[in-house]
C-alpha cells in the first residue's frame, strides 16, 4: 500500500520542481529576455554620470581599456539579439535581420554618446567610443553569422 505522507512525497515534489524550473528557465532563455535585459544594462552603464564612474584599477594597465569595454558591450548586445532572433525567425532572412540588428547596435552606440554629451553630467562625446561600439557590433554580427546561421 502506497504511503502518501509528506515525507514520502518529497522526492516526487522535488523532481517536479526541478523539472518546472528547468522548463521555465528554458522558456526564458528561448525568448528575448536576455537581449532585453542586456540592452537595459547597456543603457544604464552608458548613462552613469562621469563622477560616479570607478577609477580604472592600477592592475588593469591596459591601453584604451574603456574602448575594449565598449567593444565587448556592443559585441554581446548584437550576439544576444541575433541569438534570440535565430530561435524565432525563419532562417531564410536571418542574415538580413542580423545586419539590421547590427545597424541598430551601431545607432544605439552613437545615440548613447549624444546622450552622454548633452544629458549625462561629467560625460562627453567620444568619437573613439562610437568607433569601438561599431567595431563591437560588427564583431558580434560576424560571430552570429558564423554560429547562428549554420545550414
Amino acid at each position: 500500500m502506497a504511503c502518501w505522507t509528506p515525507q514520502a512525497m518529497k522526492p516526487l515534489r522535488d523532481n517536479l520542481l526541478i523539472l518546472l524550473k528547468a522548463t521555465v528557465l528554458k522558456k526564458l532563455l528561448n525568448s528575448f529576455w536576455p537581449a532585453l535585459f542586456w540592452s537595459a544594462i547597456v543603457i544604464f552603464l552608458l548613462s552613469i554620470p562621469g563622477s560616479d564612474l570607478p577609477e580604472e584599477p592600477s592592475f588593469l594597465n591596459i591601453p584604451n581599456f574603456d574602448k575594449w569595454v565598449h567593444l565587448g558591450i556592443f559585441a554581446l548586445f548584437v550576439v544576444l539579439w541575433c541569438w534570440a532572433l535565430s530561435l524565432k525567425k525563419n532562417h531564410s532572412n536571418l542574415a538580413r535581420s542580423f545586419i539590421w540588428i547590427t545597424l541598430g547596435g551601431i545607432i544605439l552606440g552613437y545615440l548613447m554618446e549624444l546622450v552622454q554629451k548633452y544629458l549625462v553630467p561629467n560625460r562627453d562625446y567620444d568619437l573613439w567610443d562610437v568607433i569601438a561600439d561599431g567595431a563591437g557590433a560588427i564583431i558580434g554580427l560576424l560571430f552570429s553569422l558564423k554560429v547562428f546561421t549554420k545550414k
